[in-house]
């Protein structure tokens, strides 16, 4: 995944932009990177984040990024904002999103035209890409529309100018910006409460396929926004940060809908609730507040020197690394019915650790509820690291053991299905394979209400392949 800030202020941005691209740190663990407009032109800095936090690579930099337009990127891929020479002049860009016909872009559109660096793993750099794109058109307007035309998957942008930033939301809304507003200027970013400590207010949140522009003084609408929206389900369920709010409605509070529509259905004769930190506690709450069975934190999450993607190289103890960050409270769990909300299953190999991690503990019971339906579908319109893999799917793999090897789509939609037969053997092997003592999956309809929106605009995919 990845989020991006960019400001635009009468006075030097380099605070806001500091700290509002900070604020996106919980959706990239790789890379980062801040491009500046000052007097002195363009200045770029860009740091591999992984085993250390956003701001201890920058702040030695911040003197030479000053300047009163900029963006900044987190990105769990690409090393960006990328800075391109062109007939447009000089801009910065940076992109949130995927492309799965980037090899049909280079080969068609830009066969002959231009040369692009490889990334580390063999592919264009996604962001270089869009750049080369928009400049096949004789304005950014044109160029941008160009380039969320064209892509199949998703594609929201950044672009800074020395005459301002563009902001270009993907053409279905997949993932969001919203744009702020100070005395001192103008922002845009991908988390919605990324600026609220900066001073700025909420002034709109761009609609799909909406294209701004803005500078210190002033925002205007370059292209209105379409009609369609399909925006990623999953932010509300595990992406977004609790604060955030995306389309009105607010992560955390989705989240206490969650757990209180999983709640009602179940019947689970259990001591407590507890959820896997940090995206499922919400969720437990949700369901304990409903249940009136105690909410509990039976294991706690050491992070004050843990950053989330933080993995030493020590082969031979990678297991037991991993669970060096969280800590049981055995008084909470000795003898204990627990039942624990997960924001979701997918592989299914940490959560049947921590299940064993429980056990070992003292737990009696160990019941699982995630907090959204089994995951069948590869996610393909956005880079979410959880489930790009199919056939790394705890689901896919149980489906296709009861099936006796590979699926149709349509078949895949049967086990989508909770009312059905197939759905329930679905469950029950993964029960198996994971050894939970009861797993109840939430369902899609409920999660949907938790959420609060027009079904039809939200992308359901992963769970029902329905695009």
């Amino acid at each position: 995944m990845s989020g991006f800030f960019g400001v635009a202020s009468k006075e030097s941005c380099t605070f806001d932009l500091y700290f509002g691209t900070d604020y996106h740190s919980h959706l990239g663990t790789r890379r980062a990177g801040l491009a500046v407009y000052g007097e002195n032109g363009f200045f770029k800095s860009i740091h591999d984040i992984e085993n250390t936090p956003f701001r201890t690579k920058f702040e030695k930099e911040l003197p030479h990024l000053d300047g009163n337009y900029g963006i900044g990127c987190i990105s769990d891929y690409e090393a960006q904002p990328i800075f391109v020479r062109s007939h447009h002049g000089s801009f910065a860009i940076a992109t949130v999103g995927r492309i799965n016909n980037a090899n049909e872009i280079v080969e068609t559109i830009l066969k002959d035209r231009v040369h692009f660096f490889e990334m580390s793993n063999g592919e264009v750099n996604p962001t270089e890409l869009v750049a080369a794109v928009i400049n096949q058109r004789d304005n950014f307007i044109e160029g941008i529309k160009y380039a969320l035309d064209i892509v199949d998957g998703s594609l929201s942008i950044l672009l800074l100018t020395p005459n301002g930033i563009y902001a270009a939301r993907d053409k279905f809304g997949r993932t969001p910006i919203v744009i702020g507003k100070k005395e001192e200027g103008y922002c845009a970013a991908f988390e919605s409460f990324s600026f609220l400590n900066l001073g700025y207010e909420p002034v709109k949140e761009l609609g799909p396929g909406e294209v701004v522009v803005f500078d210190e003084k002033r925002m205007t609408t370059l292209v209105a926004p379409g009609d369609k929206m399909k925006i990623c389900t999953f932010l509300w369920i595990y992406y977004g940060y609790p604060a955030a709010t995306y389309e009105g409605v607010n992560v955390e509070e989705m989240r206490y809908n969650c757990g209180k529509l999983l709640a009602r259905r179940d019947d689970a004769k259990v001591d407590v609730v507890a959820g896997v930190p940090d995206s499922g506690t919400a969720h437990a709450v949700g369901y304990a507040n409903e249940s009136g069975i105690p909410f509990s934190r039976p294991f706690i999450k050491y992070t004050p020197t843990w950053p989330r993607s933080f993995m030493p190289t020590m082969q031979t103890k990678r297991n037991l690394i991993a669970h060096m960050k969280l800590l049981p409270v055995y008084d909470l769990i000795k003898d204990k019915k627990l039942l624990l909300i997960d924001d979701s299953i997918v592989r299914g190999t940490q959560l049947r650790e921590t299940t064993e991690f429980l056990y070992d503990c003292g737990a009696k019971e160990v019941h699982i509820r995630p907090a959204c339906p089994p995951l069948l579908f590869g996610c393909k319109y956005l880079n979410f690291s959880r489930s790009n893999s199919e056939m790394e799917l705890i689901a896919r793999r149980v489906i296709e053991e009861l099936e006796g090897g590979p699926v149709s789509k349509e078949v895949l939609q049967e086990y989508a299905d909770p009312d059905s037969e197939k759905y329930q053997r679905m469950v029950e092997g993964i029960r198996e394979k994971l050894k939970f003592t009861s797993l109840r999956f939430h369902r899609l309809d409920d999660m949907l209400e938790a959420v609060g929106i027009d079904p039809d605009k939200m992308c359901t995919y992963c769970w029902n392949g329905k695009e």
